[in-house]
């Protein structure tokens, strides 16, 4: 039987400019294991679509901007990703995050955000994906796959450097929900992603793609 991410006949339907859509996508190659997911909306979102991406994005920085002990486990720093969600009585019932293996398992043990995994160390890989559902009408994850690095401070702490580099939908997003830190981190990352992406996708002569994000990362 055809699997239930395998399109048919039956169960297809068209679809449209206006509602939302959540892509995880995610590959295999020699030197790494990617997985992401991103949600967008072409035509006009409503108000409750677009402040609740704009606090699943509120969670997904203000996790990947922590800094924390050495040591520290991930289930005990989750709920940085989960807080503007609480703020209004909002949340998940997924995990904010998982190991990704190298060229192995995407979900791998033992890294991660629930009580039972190990310790956060500098040089794991783990994703970061806060999102928000509401039955039968939309679904919203945003997710990046996230090292875990060493911090700038004087006693050895941790932070998270995010290596997915992929703009967020500017169509879903408040800005009047984010602090001055939150916008100074998106337009920090924006700039990295010019500058990895954007040379890349012009020594493939991929003009349009180019065009697109050039636009999708203005500060």
């Amino acid at each position: 039987s055809p699997s239930p991410h395998s399109p048919s006949n039956g169960s297809s339907r068209t679809l449209s400019a206006r509602e939302m859509y959540l892509f995880d996508t995610g590959g295999q190659y020699l030197d790494g294991t990617t997985d992401i997911t991103r949600t967008v909306h072409w035509g006009e979102p409503t108000l409750l679509q677009k402040e609740a991406y704009t606090r699943v994005l509120m969670g997904n920085i203000d996790l990947s901007r922590l800094v924390f002990p050495s040591n520290t486990a991930g289930g005990t720093v989750e709920s940085f990703a989960r807080r503007a969600l609480w703020d209004v009585g909002l949340n998940y019932g997924h995990g904010t995050g998982h190991g990704i293996g190298n060229f192995l398992s995407v979900h791998e043990w033992p890294v991660g955000f629930q009580s039972n995994n190990v310790p956060l160390e500098a040089g794991m890989f783990t994703s970061i994906e806060p999102g928000y559902y509401q039955d039968g009408e939309f679904g919203i994850r945003i997710e990046d796959v996230a090292l875990v690095v060493e911090a700038q401070t004087e006693k050895p702490f941790l932070t998270f450097e995010v290596v997915s580099l992929v703009p967020y939908d500017r169509n879903l997003i408040d800005l009047s929900l984010l602090s001055p830190e939150q916008i100074r981190y998106l337009n920090s990352y924006y700039e990295r992603i010019r500058a990895h992406v954007g040379p890349e996708l012009r020594r493939q002569r991929l003009e349009e793609a180019y065009a697109w994000l050039w636009e999708s990362t203005k500060p």
